[in-house]
């Protein structure tokens, strides 16, 4: 290993700036290092910064997911609210690297929202401004229960800025500010905020991880609410030791689910398992469905009866991932109810990491396959190590599928924007299912000209007609929609001639179209399907393969049998498929025609004689007996 490339790993070791990793060439080049060892410096730089950037991403990752799960943990040994709260904010500017991070709570007497925790707050005044409901961006959020996110605050024409409100904010010095609702149910009872000194945009990852932390602050207030009520019960039920006993069992289980919770959520644990656990806590059965949880949903995130069964919906930054649900415990408490939604709570953080996980998969993917597309002349070598990393098939016979959602009628009932937004939505839902298939059979895909390209390894036995009609039905079926797939021909190691997949991704889109003009929207095809269109839309252009595949049986039972049947067929449609002139032209008897042709049918088909057949067939007549001038046979 060269000086060179060890400096490199130090700097990774060290977790050296971006800015440090030019030293190395800027060194090489001033001692005259020549233009072979400065290129191959230059790419060892550029690898060493592509590896700096995925522990980067992957550490990012562990402090989410490390924040997500401590936070649960302090929510199943909950003993002080302020103290939860307060990790809560500090947590939640930590993760989304913001200057400062604060809480607000609804006044429901006043009528109005005040400051409860801050974090990086530095101004007396902003601490302890109030807000009316609809006021600033914290009283929209907490008027309308929905997140709000601004890059430049005092540029933003949206909310309703008061005097009050503006000097709080200008003396903190705020700029950028994102703000998601605190609620119990339907009800608001508060704002987490993250914000910066400075204009920034909060991706849509972080407006949902700022929720998962809002949803915790909310369970965190209803805990503490729900533990007050407790104590109260049990100074009121003094003398009713039977209710009491009763009731501190439910307390215990209620601890013991949280810790146990908290314990595979820490030790990756998945969804079954948490299941699992409540299923041993509570006495019955609980099961996750992804289906099912329109009552919880409408419940703001309570459990809710269902017949003998207890629902609750999980759920992450608005959007409902499904439910738990517990049969066989009719009568339950509602520490129990609470467990329960802990547990559904507990359920969507780890579905959102899951989520995460995956969609950053999906995107490296797709950045590898468009490399291959754009960038051919790319490093095998490094091609290859990043296939090896998501577990592609780089061996085997790969064909390029070009797809899209084609809406028979559909497409005229839009227009304008309903029409521009239906189809941004069909691509982004095409994208999703083609990158599932594709992680499912070891192969890439991308969103592409206005679709999806994928490139999927051939299976045992398996041509690339085989793969596209396959794939249309996989997608079409996943989407319930038609959906329309060209195939290109196999194209043999990919990585190892990547110049190749271009070639054959146009291939595939010239399929594509072919499909639709040919109205056969909702199929897959390669070019071999097309015939004598797919000859001349395929880059191979096999000739012999068309022939093959169009008379190559009438070919093979002349040959077997020394007949005359290829004969007699150029005969038949020189004369204009008429069987007297065509006994003519061979000086045979009629019958004898009659017999060939019925032969002819029974190797080709009952439809030989079709238009689109008949064309086909003299194509490949035509062709044939060029291919046999040219070879002397």
């Amino acid at each position: 290993m060269s000086h060179e490339h060890v400096s490199y790993l130090e700097l990774l070791a060290r977790g050296a700036t971006t800015e440090a990793y030019d030293r190395p060439v800027l060194l090489a080049r001033a001692s005259g290092a020549g233009p072979e060892a400065l290129a191959e410096l230059e790419e060892a730089k550029q690898l060493a910064l592509r590896v700096r950037a995925e522990l980067e991403g992957r550490r990012r990752r562990e402090a989410e997911l490390s924040a997500l799960f401590a936070t649960a943990h302090d929510l199943a040994g909950l003993r002080d609210l302020d103290a939860v709260l307060r990790a809560i904010v500090q947590r939640a500017r930590s993760l989304l690297g913001t200057e400062c991070a604060y809480l607000s709570l609804n006044d429901p007497v006043a009528g109005d929202t005040y400051m409860r925790v801050t974090e990086g707050s530095v101004s007396a005044r902003f601490q302890q401004v109030r807000l009316g409901m609809g006021e600033g961006l914290g009283g929209l959020v907490a008027q309308t229960a929905r997140p709000y996110v601004t890059d430049d605050y005092f540029g933003d024409a949206r909310f309703q800025h008061t005097r009050t409100i503006d000097t709080a904010v200008r003396d903190e010095g705020l700029v950028a500010i994102l703000g998601v609702p605190l609620s119990l149910g339907s009800q608001v009872i508060g704002v987490l905020f993250a914000a910066d000194r400075r204009a920034r945009v909060f991706e849509r990852e972080q407006v949902a991880l700022l929720c998962s932390f809002a949803a915790h602050a909310a369970v965190a207030i209803d805990t503490a609410n729900l533990l007050a009520e407790t104590r109260s019960a049990l100074a009121e039920l003094e003398r009713a030791n039977d209710i009491i006993r009763e009731h501190s069992g439910v307390i215990e289980r209620a601890s013991e689910v949280h810790d146990r919770l908290s314990e595979l959520v820490l030790h990756g644990g998945g969804v079954h398992d948490v299941a699992h656990a409540v299923s041993e806590v509570l006495g019955g059965t609980v099961e996750f469905t992804d289906e099912g949880a329109g009552a919880a949903r409408r419940a703001g995130g309570h459990a809710v009866r269902e017949g003998d069964d207890w629902v609750a919906a999980v759920s992450a930054g608005g959007e409902t991932l499904g439910a738990l649900v517990l049969h066989g415990q009719p009568d339950l408490d509602p520490v129990d109810q609470r467990t329960l939604e802990r547990a559904a709570l507990v359920t969507s953080l780890l579905l959102l990491a899951r989520r995460s996980a995956g969609e950053a998969e999906q995107r490296v993917r797709g950045e590898l396959l468009d490399d291959l597309l754009d960038a051919p002349d790319r490093d095998r070598r490094l091609l290859r190590e990043r296939a090896a990393r998501l577990r592609a098939d780089s061996e085997a016979p790969h064909v390029v599928l070009a797809a899209r959602i084609d809406r028979a009628g559909a497409a005229g009932s839009d227009t304008g924007a309903d029409a521009g937004g239906r189809e941004s939505a069909d691509r982004q839902r095409l994208w999703s299912a083609a990158t599932h298939l594709a992680a499912t059979r070891h192969g890439l895909a991308s969103a592409r000209d206005g679709g999806t390209v994928l490139l999927l390894p051939l299976g045992p036995g398996e041509s690339a007609a085989d793969l596209a009609r396959g794939t249309a039905r996989t997608l079409g079926g996943t989407l319930r929609e038609p959906v329309t797939v060209g195939a290109s021909a196999p194209v043999r190691a990919p990585l190892d001639h990547p110049d190749q997949v271009a070639v054959a991704y146009e291939e595939a889109r010239r399929c594509l179209d072919a499909l639709r003009l040919l109205h056969r929207s909702g199929q897959g095809a390669a070019a071999e399907d097309l015939g004598f269109l797919g000859l001349l839309l395929a880059d191979s252009r096999d000739i012999d393969g068309f022939v093959d595949r169009t008379v190559g049986q009438v070919v093979a039972y002349d040959r077997r049998r020394g007949t005359d049947l290829v004969r007699t067929l150029d005969a038949y449609f020189a004369s204009g498929m008429s069987p007297a002139r065509t006994k003519d032209e061979l000086h045979v008897h009629v019958n004898t025609v009659a017999q060939r042709l019925e032969r002819v049918g029974r190797l080709l088909g009952p439809d030989w004689q079709s238009p689109s057949r008949a064309l086909e067939i003299q194509l490949a007549l035509r062709l044939h007996a060029l291919s046999d001038a040219v070879t002397g046979t």
